[in-house]
């Protein structure tokens, strides 16, 4: 029964594991709105042997939310967890076709809904295929739908209105995953009618900082960049664009050994948008 105590695992890992009867393996790519990249025919086309596609992105998402890809209720999330013939047993490892970019977040999501057993693939498909391991392509056959059980931690995500009310907490920080230029609006907001800056006292960990070439950086390094913008006892909220690059974050403090993690999931793409919330640059 393969298990490991890391959230983040190595291919050569998944290799060794890649027959045992309890891991999942999840395809969860994303790309960009505008980039004509279809992440689902992409995994048709080539997986890593037995991966099941993750899609948060039209999916497993909370359906009445006017903001992209935000987290379902444990409701919906246990519902469509179980078609993709998932237990709460399971060993999941997620991956991308980045090598580390989405993957992130459907581990957030699933140590949000409880799960134990979760972890990501360093480095994604990329340095799967080149290390030259085995792939599959073609169509899958449809697992068969086992019962699962999601039980939303509330630590692990935050909305804006009380996100607002922690802005000027000492033993909280917000820390920004998009670019600093974002950050402090030098560079406009991809979105329409969405203002540029950021939230008052927050800092900026532009998530490229974390990694390189498809891979988390060393842990010396990681707790580098995190000591630089926070003290190890406080809590970090994690913000982004649009809730996806602030689960790099997210991940990349937990493997540092920081505890109290929460994802703002409406991100920018909300904060920004809404006067209500302070904006400064």
């Amino acid at each position: 029964m393969s298990t490991t105590s890391s959230s983040l695992v190595t291919t050569k890992w998944v290799a060794e594991h890649l027959n045992d009867l309890n891991l999942v393996l999840l395809d969860a790519s994303w790309y960009m709105p505008g980039s004509e990249r279809n992440p689902e025919q992409e995994w048709i086309n080539c997986r890593i042997p037995g991966a099941r596609f993750f899609d948060f992105d039209t999916k497993v998402k909370d359906p009445d939310a006017e903001l992209p890809h935000m987290l379902p209720s444990p409701e919906l999330f246990a519902q469509e967890v179980s078609k993709l013939g998932i237990t709460n047993q399971n060993m999941i490892v997620v991956y991308d076709s980045h090598g580390l970019f989405s993957a992130p977040r459907v581990w957030w999501m699933f140590k949000a809904m409880g799960h134990k057993s979760v972890a990501v693939l360093d480095g994604g498909l990329p340095a799967w295929l080149e290390e030259q391991r085995p792939t599959e392509t073609g169509e899958v056959i449809k697992p068969v739908t086992f019962h699962y059980e999601a039980k939303l931690l509330p630590e692990w995500v935050i909305n804006a209105d009380n996100l607002k009310l922690v802005l000027d907490d000492p033993d909280t920080v917000v820390l920004d995953a998009r670019s600093a230029a974002r950050f402090y609006g030098t560079q406009p907001e991809p979105r329409a009618g969405v203002r540029s800056g950021h939230m008052p006292n927050a800092k900026s960990l532009p998530f490229s900082q974390l990694i390189k070439d498809g891979h988390f950086l060393g842990l010396k390094q990681l707790e580098s960049r995190f000591e630089a913008v926070s003290d190890s006892e406080q809590r970090l909220i994690f913000s982004c664009g649009s809730g996806v690059t602030a689960c790099i974050l997210a991940l990349g403090a937990e493997l540092t050994g920081r505890k109290l993690l929460t994802v703002y999931d409406g991100s920018w793409t909300e904060w920004g948008a809404a006067l209500k919330y302070p904006v400064v640059r």
